[in-house]
């Protein structure tokens, strides 16, 4: 790779391991250290990620207008700010307040990595989008990790390490990226593609839709999954073990995925509906888990279909956007991945409450159903257009 995909690498991995920081602990420093009910820190979360979806459009606007680098100045000023003030101030409203500013000044980040990667290593095809995949699951590895180690000295703590994070991230990006300069856009070029604008953002939103539906699947996982494992007295120690072993297998698995995506499953479509069905089969199992071991082999199930949909969908948003738009389009894809994270935990939650578990585990694999048929779909609009999407890795 490039020597500055591998300095994105470092910056978005930073960038996670900061929020990584926050992210576990919240419900439980909101509801034992300040006394509020669940419901209230599910608004805190739920305001954190609505932030974020905001974040992702703005940041990803301002990467088409002003550029990368002073769009990443701004969102880590902002996400710098707030981890600061929330260092020092630990109210229910101002923890509320600072939280969802952070949220979206990590919001506008993280899509402008995604463009810059892009932009800057356009013959990589799938790759700058797989190695920003990489370095948000590293991030998260590396984030929880530390931050249980913060956590058995103080927890609040967390908050100091959090705002530390954010202040390097943003020394780091001011020395590293002052030089950048993604591939310009020529006005011409700009005009010619707004032809085809209908069009893309038509393919977008069918292609968002199966997106979505991915997410709320997946987040069962980081909500509704654990507390079922709990109830069939599977020890939390075990739950975490499942993660540990996602982020090992995603890391493991790259050269094996180069291979199955360059002789087997070679169009970005190939690789949406494969996952999508590789899901399918992980909710699948599930509907017959008991023990740990049916579980692990779920969490197996579940990693190789991520490893094909998550690249794939930021990669397709990149060949669909029209010059001078790459920004908009992955703060698009970015912010529906965070309505899903938004979304997910509460429409599970709903269906376990009124029914039960594997009624929810039933639900979710009919809507992949229709993820499935709109990852078939979504290039339609683009093929009644004539125009020629560039489909392979």
């Amino acid at each position: 790779m490039p020597k500055i995909i591998w300095l994105l690498i470092i910056g978005m991995s930073t960038n996670v391991i900061a929020s990584s920081f926050l992210w576990p602990l919240n419900t439980i420093y909101i509801h034992e250290q300040l006394g509020e009910p669940l419901s209230a820190a599910g608004v805190v979360l739920m305001m954190y990620a609505g932030a974020g979806v905001i974040g992702n459009i703005v940041g990803g606007r301002l990467f088409d207008v002003i550029g990368g680098y002073k769009t990443l100045v701004i969102g880590m000023t902002f996400a710098l700010g707030f981890a600061i003030l929330l260092a020092f101030n630990h109210e229910y409203y101002q923890y509320m307040a600072f939280l969802t500013g952070i949220g979206l000044g990590h919001g506008m980040i993280v899509p402008v990595f995604y463009s810059l990667a892009g932009s800057l290593w356009p013959e990589g095809g799938r790759r700058p989008f797989n190695a920003m995949y990489v370095a948000q699951n590293v991030g998260v590895s590396a984030g929880t990790a530390l931050a249980g180690i913060v956590a058995a000295f103080h927890i609040e703590m967390i908050f100091v390490a959090n705002s530390i994070t954010y202040l390097l991230l943003f020394l780091f990006a001011v020395i590293a990226y002052r030089g950048i300069q993604e591939r310009s856009t020529s006005s011409a070029q700009v005009q010619k593609s707004k032809n085809f604008k209908q069009q893309n953002m038509s393919a977008l939103a069918i292609l968002s839709v199966g997106f979505l539906i991915c997410w709320v699947a997946y987040v069962q996982w980081l909500s509704n999954i654990s507390v079922h494992m709990q109830s069939l007295n599977i020890d939390l120690y075990y739950y975490s073990l499942l993660w540990t072993l996602n982020g090992l297998l995603i890391v493991i698995m790259q050269p094996v995925m180069a291979i199955v995506v360059r002789k087997w499953v070679t169009t970005l479509k190939a690789q949406l509906i494969t996952g999508a069905i590789i899901f399918a089969g992980a909710f699948l199992v599930l509907t017959q888990a008991e023990v740990f071991t049916v579980f692990l082999l779920a969490m197996i199930i579940l990693t190789f279909g991520e490893l094909f949909v998550w690249p794939a969908v930021p990669t397709i948003a990149n060949k669909m956007a029209p010059k001078g738009s790459e920004g908009f389009y992955q703060g698009i894809v970015n912010s529906v991945a965070t309505g899903g994270r938004m979304i997910g935990p509460l429409l599970g939650g709903m269906i376990v409450d009124h029914y039960d578990m594997h009624t929810m585990f039933f639900v979710i694999l009919s809507l992949f159903i229709i993820a499935i048929i709109s990852f078939a779909m979504y290039d339609r609009p683009l093929r009644k257009s004539n125009k020629k999407l560039p489909l392979q890795s």
